[in-house]
């Protein structure tokens, strides 16, 4: 990754980005270099201007500068609103003064977001793993900033291999996650996935032993069984039990893990109700380019693989 285009707020308490704030002059330099800079929406006035605290003084970025795609009409003003109170990266454009004679600067996300996408979205192909982060949940996918407050979708049939009812079962938001381009649309739409970093059934279930008892989720209540998630890329398939429902935690004791059939037997010894943070997740992968991933042991007839195609 390009190391300057960053998710928002990754930059923000950076040394360097405090110094730039520090003074007019600071800024006025930050203009000069055209350096990334990033502060706090404080207020999005009635004409959908942001209004960014500099510290050294008031920052205004106005609505048609606020995001890609605002002037056109293709962007809502939610995607401004939204922004308040959280960090937004932007570049220095100039500089006016206020009422009382006071410096306000001028400042532009869109330019920002139209540099990230030419020197660095624009040039990334499927199987570039990318950092992330979470910036809302909806039932049908997880959204994530992936530079400069642009934003692209992971579908929830691509966060990983275990079925989940909603991305919530994954992320929260805020967090900073890995992900990995799947597909680019001829607008430049980036669609990314993120099950491939978990690890294939063999490296999950390298961490399991048969005879252990562990903990696990219930996904999915069956005629003939029920499917528990033992991590986010492996699921075993316990025997029927009354009272069991989606959702729930449980102790499961590990009959057998079967790598040629791709299966893991299991007995559930106990579920209960509770609520946790989704773990952070176990990334098996955390850079480069992936051409080919194959889920499935090489021992095993079904073939589960990703190929990303360029």
């Amino acid at each position: 990754m390009t190391e300057d285009y960053r998710p928002e707020g990754l930059l923000i308490d950076r040394a360097e980005n405090k110094q730039a704030l520090h003074s007019v002059a600071a800024l006025q330099e930050a203009m000069e270099q055209q350096t990334i800079l990033e502060a706090r929406a404080l207020v999005c006035d009635s004409a959908r201007n942001l209004i960014v605290d500099l510290g050294c003084c008031r920052g205004i970025i106005p609505r048609l500068h606020a995001a890609v795609g605002i002037e056109e009409g293709v962007t809502r003003d939610i995607a401004i609103i939204s922004r308040v109170g959280k960090p937004v990266s932007f570049l220095v454009t100039g500089f006016t003064q206020d009422a009382d004679g006071n410096p306000v600067a001028q400042l532009s996300r869109r330019l920002l977001q139209e540099r990230c996408q030419k020197e660095y979205l624009d040039r990334l192909t499927p199987g570039d793993v990318i950092a992330a982060r979470v910036t809302h949940l909806e039932s049908f996918g997880c959204f994530v900033d992936i530079g400069c407050g642009v934003t692209s979708l992971i579908p929830i049939d691509t966060i990983s291999v275990s079925r989940i009812s909603h991305p919530k079962d994954r992320f929260r938001n805020g967090q900073d996650i890995l992900a990995v381009v799947k597909s680019i649309d001829d607008t430049g739409r980036i669609t990314l996935s993120h099950k491939e970093l978990l690890g294939t059934w063999e490296e999950n279930a390298a961490r399991f032993t048969p005879g252990e008892t562990v903990a696990g989720v219930i996904r999915s209540v069956e005629k003939y069984g029920i499917f528990v998630e033992l991590s986010p890329n492996l699921a075993g398939l316990a025997e029927p039990r009354e009272e069991v429902l989606p959702g729930q935690h449980a102790s499961v004791y590990i009959k057998n893990l079967l790598p040629d059939k791709m299966k893991v037997k299991l007995i559930i010894v106990d579920a209960f109700d509770a609520t946790y943070t989704p773990a952070k997740p176990e990334y098996y992968i955390t850079q480069g380019h992936i051409r080919r991933w194959r889920y499935s042991p090489q021992s095993c007839g079904k073939i589960i693989e990703t190929v990303f195609e360029e």
